[in-house]
């Protein structure tokens, strides 16, 4: 499948365009071109290997963003089994921001929570671009007390720029939505896994991602700020994002470096949209290794040990 390039990608592309005109001309021609193109592709693989393998956390941050990147339900069908959609958090409405259910994996029933973005306008409106309203993440909260309830595991996919922060979500209490999120989610008696498939946003994506597990795929972020946000305020312009990208340490290997995350999941040269199902089966196999370990655990050890995961995150002097 195409997709469109990104802006550091032009190489790549222009390599490809002179493959694609070697072809045409040595059919029209009935030439051989064979070495000259063989010549090409491994000269493709060479600037592939050069631009993936240096990627700076800015470049990240665009393949995070890309369009044709799966998605949370993308993850949930492609993972999961027996998807049971869940809506509405009976107090205001349906935020389709945020998706909820109930599903398997390799046969264990699970609740599964994710943020959602559209692919195409009509769509992205829909879902607000992926940023929640309160009634998301009460809705969220809704199904994972549910799980609590019935010992279900609780995974979750974040992908938001942040919580919607508009009128309507402050009329209608967004950040104590947050807060009692975070709260309950680190008393819940379940094992909890967060996947960071996309964007991490501030607040936004910490409404769904206390886990005794947090993963992160290679070419996500995690931060408390988008770059432009941070850009425009310490910079006082959003051209500086790329220099914000760098400071927030926002990547995945920098989040590890620093104990915010707990594996790097590994995708596909070029970023999990050039090949989804690549990144469905990586996925899978690390949810699956984490959910065994923690189903070990005793409850007790289980919420110990989540406190202290929180508690440890930060360095400080006296």
């Amino acid at each position: 499948m195409k997709v469109a390039p990104l802006e550091f990608e032009k190489p790549i592309i222009e390599l490809e365009k002179k493959i694609d005109a070697l072809i045409i001309q040595a059919k029209e021609n009935n030439l051989d071109f064979s070495d000259e193109i063989k010549s090409l592709e491994g000269k493709i693989e060479d600037t592939k290997k050069e631009i993936y393998q240096n990627l700076t956390p800015w470049q990240r941050v665009q393949i995070a963003r890309h369009n044709k990147r799966p998605y949370a339900l993308d993850y949930i069908y492609s993972v999961l089994d027996g998807f049971v959609e869940l809506h509405g958090d009976r107090l205001f409405g349906d935020d389709k921001a945020i998706v909820t259910g109930l599903a398997t994996i390799d046969g264990q029933r699970v609740a599964v929570i994710g943020n959602q973005k559209g692919r195409d306008t009509k769509e992205n409106v829909a879902r607000n671009f992926g940023s929640a309203h309160p009634e998301g993440y009460r809705k969220a909260l809704r199904v994972m007390r549910m799980a609590h309830k019935f010992g279900l595991p609780i995974i979750t996919f974040i992908d938001t720029p942040g919580a919607y922060p508009g009128i309507g979500a402050e009329e209608r209490h967004i950040a104590e939505a947050i807060a009692v999120n975070l709260r309950e989610m680190a008393l819940f008696k379940v094992p909890i896994i967060a996947v960071v498939i996309g964007e991490g946003g501030s607040g936004g994506a910490l409404g769904i991602g206390v886990a005794d597990k947090v993963l992160i795929l290679e070419n996500a972020y995690y931060s408390v700020i988008s770059p432009e946000g941070c850009a425009a305020i310490l910079w006082k312009h959003r051209k500086y994002a790329p220099q914000a990208a760098e400071a927030l340490k926002m990547a995945a290997g920098d989040l590890m470096g620093l104990g915010l995350v707990d594996e790097v999941i590994p995708e596909p040269m070029g970023g999990a949209h050039q090949n989804p199902e690549e990144s469905y089966v990586n996925v899978k196999k690390i949810i699956l290794r984490n959910l065994r370990g923690l189903q070990k655990l005793s409850t007790k050890d289980l919420i110990e040990g989540r406190y202290q995961k929180y508690r440890s995150i930060g360095e400080f002097d006296e």
